[in-house]
């Protein structure tokens, strides 16, 4: 019982944080084009454009931010790239934009930290 209340709560978590992201991003002037975007390859936290550049961001809550950066693996990465590469695929306009790959770290009772072009 306690495990599934524990799971929940961490989702909730999970949530709250990539919302605070997308909040943040837009205070930066970018404008958020999809929000926990969902494909076979993978999953991106956040898409979002400014300009000609698309952003896929992966958002990390943790108690440091050295912690949420590292908590970002390279195979979360490989999985986020071919997940990016697929929704920019699907784009009338995917050939003239850009793409960078951020991870936007969450800490208790902090700013957030934005890492452009983590990896």
């Amino acid at each position: 019982m306690r495990q599934s209340r524990d799971r929940r709560k961490a989702f909730r978590r999970g949530h709250v944080a990539e919302y605070v992201a997308a909040v943040w991003l837009m205070l930066k002037g970018y404008r958020i084009l999809a929000l926990r975007y969902k494909t076979p390859l993978g999953e991106i936290d956040i898409i979002a454009r400014k300009g000609n550049l698309i952003v896929c961001v992966e958002v990390k809550a943790r108690k440091s931010f050295e912690q949420a950066v590292f908590a970002v693996s390279p195979s979360a990465q490989n999985r986020i790239r071919a997940a990016s590469e697929l929704w920019l695929s699907r784009q009338c306009e995917g050939a003239r934009l850009s793409l960078r790959y951020d991870i936007i770290a969450i800490v208790p009772l902090r700013l957030p930290r934005h890492v452009a072009g983590a990896f």
